[in-house]
């Protein structure tokens, strides 16, 4: 199975780009290589109806759905709008991610 590599990480805050969430910003909570997708906070709310079983009744409950990678952005906190992100290197030579704009580091 192939691994991808995505431009955001579990914890990121990122902005939705397009979809019915547009402009609305949250944490992501898991990312899914597999379905190319993330979970985010808050955004992409769904209704699930569950079964009644047992002793409990059925109910509708709502939860996040994944949204696709492709439509969401990091959201930089200096800029306080979605920005694009460049790799770049710290003197100890690690890798961390930057913004385009203004150089905010997004990794801590």
């Amino acid at each position: 199975m192939q691994t991808y590599k995505f431009h955001v990480k579990r914890g990121d805050t990122v902005a939705v780009i397009t979809g019915k969430d547009r402009n609305k910003t949250g944490k992501i909570l898991k990312v899914d290589a597999c379905k190319n997708g993330a979970l985010v906070e808050g955004l992409n709310i769904v209704k699930r109806h569950t079964r009644a079983r047992n002793n409990q009744p059925g109910s509708l409950t709502e939860k996040e759905a994944l949204i696709q990678i492709s439509n969401i952005m990091l959201f930089c906190g200096k800029c306080n709008k979605p920005v694009k992100s460049k790799a770049s290197f710290l003197e100890d030579g690690k890798k961390v991610r930057v913004c385009k704009k203004c150089g905010e580091s997004f990794d801590k």
